[in-house]
């Protein structure tokens, strides 16, 4: 990193250094943070006074700042002990990612057959329950210590089989431990889930993790060439013509490939890769969604909320919002993120009501979602914070309930 910052640089002008070195303009930081261009300025310049912990602490995670210190130049603060809620089974899934047993013959014998079965009543808790991690947090310290070395017993295409089913473990682990303050754990997974896809020498494991990979990165403001070209890369070794399982990934991955466009403020391609995911999920049907990774139609359209709120778009990110229905999404995760996402719309209008309102939903729909997002603890900690007597004491009780200092 470069020298130091000058100890009596005003907080503005840290946040102005730390935006260009990360190569963001003013429009991109305020949408990723529900603000405008002007208030960013506003900021930098300081024209407006410096903003209040939540906010700061949002722009840190935005900028890839650690230690607070360097936005205010005061005591050091950890970013991560705010904006990041450690779940209970945290350190039982930790321990078990740092387990190696040394022989298969540690394991009981199991086919195939019947981890993919074990795998899959995973991806019904994550999906099924309002609190997914307390549901899928009982079931993966088994799966991770025992999984692995069952899976070097296997011969053949059996072994593929259960290299699949290892790959997607390590997907559900990943999602346990992502927004979580162990970012290296949620690195190590996904690493781990494409050593799995690449030894089953599958395309369709690898572009599922592909997919996943590009969540990782795409949140921790990390790699946009090196994930857009992973997921096209992926993509190209897909047959979507052959079939859904191929053409679920294909969608997939360019939905991936335009939220990262998003992320960035490049409109015209975000577009572009959505249209292809949307023509791509209609093929499908209508009211098609995969058993797992939940790609269909409704999918495509609610991440048409989140690419329209990348691009500081909020009321076009709420019509689109009006447009859909939620209810239809099989999953209670999927559908609290895409309420989340909605509240960010509203956030972008200011309309800090229907912003706290769509969280509560949001909250009422998945509780383990919103209590583990890094949009929603800021804004309601903000909002219990100065508010305005219509929101405020609504909103400290939801930033109760979601363990979120106020």
């Amino acid at each position: 990193m470069s020298a130091p910052l000058d100890p009596d640089l005003p907080v503005g002008k840290r946040i102005q250094y730390f935006r260009q070195q990360e190569g963001l303009s003013r429009p991109v930081l305020g949408g990723l943070v529900g603000k405008s261009a002007e208030w960013v300025k506003g900021i930098e310049t300081g024209r407006l006074l410096p903003p209040r912990l939540p906010m700061l602490i949002r722009i840190a995670e935005v900028l890839r700042v650690d230690d607070l210190a360097e936005l205010t130049g005061e005591q050091k603060l950890s970013a991560a002990s705010f904006t990041k809620e450690r779940h209970d089974s945290l350190d039982k899934v930790a321990d078990a990612l740092a387990t190696f047993p040394l022989s298969a013959e540690s394991s009981e014998p199991m086919s195939a057959d019947t981890l993919a079965s074990q795998v899959w009543q995973a991806w019904e808790l994550w999906h099924g329950s309002r609190r997914q991690r307390t549901a899928i947090g009982v079931l993966l310290p088994g799966l991770l210590r025992t999984a692995p070395a069952t899976v070097r017993r296997m011969e053949g295409a059996e072994r593929r089989r259960g290299l699949r089913a290892l790959a997607e473990i390590y997907h559900l682990a990943q999602l346990f431990l992502s927004f979580q303050p162990v970012p290296e754990l949620v690195h190590l997974t996904g690493d781990r889930a494409m050593t799995a896809a690449q030894d089953a020498d599958d395309p369709e494991a690898i572009a599922v993790t592909a997919w996943y990979l590009n969540h990782v990165f795409r949140d921790a403001g990390q790699r946009h060439e090196a994930r857009v070209e992973l997921a096209t890369r992926a993509a190209g070794t897909l047959r979507p013509e052959t079939g859904p399982e191929h053409l679920v990934r294909w969608g997939l991955l360019h939905l991936a490939i335009a939220l990262s466009h998003a992320k960035l403020g490049r409109e015209g391609d975000a577009w572009h890769h959505w249209d292809k995911a949307s023509k791509a999920a209609r093929t499908l049907g209508d009211g098609y969604a995969h058993p797992y990774l939940i790609f269909g139609p409704g999918m495509v359209d609610a991440y048409a909320i989140t690419i329209n709120a990348d691009l500081m778009k909020g009321g076009e990110a709420v019509r689109q919002a009006d447009r859909i229905d939620l209810a239809t999404m099989p999953s209670a995760t999927r559908r609290s993120f895409h309420m989340i996402e909605t509240a960010r719309g509203y956030h972008l209008r200011g309309e800090h009501l229907a912003t706290l309102r769509m969280l509560t939903k949001a909250h009422e729909e998945s509780p383990d979602t919103v209590r583990f997002n890094l949009f929603a603890r800021p804004v309601v900690a903000d909002l219990a914070a100065k508010g305005g007597s219509t929101v405020r004491a609504d909103a400290a009780e939801l930033a109760m309930k979601i363990q979120v200092p106020v």
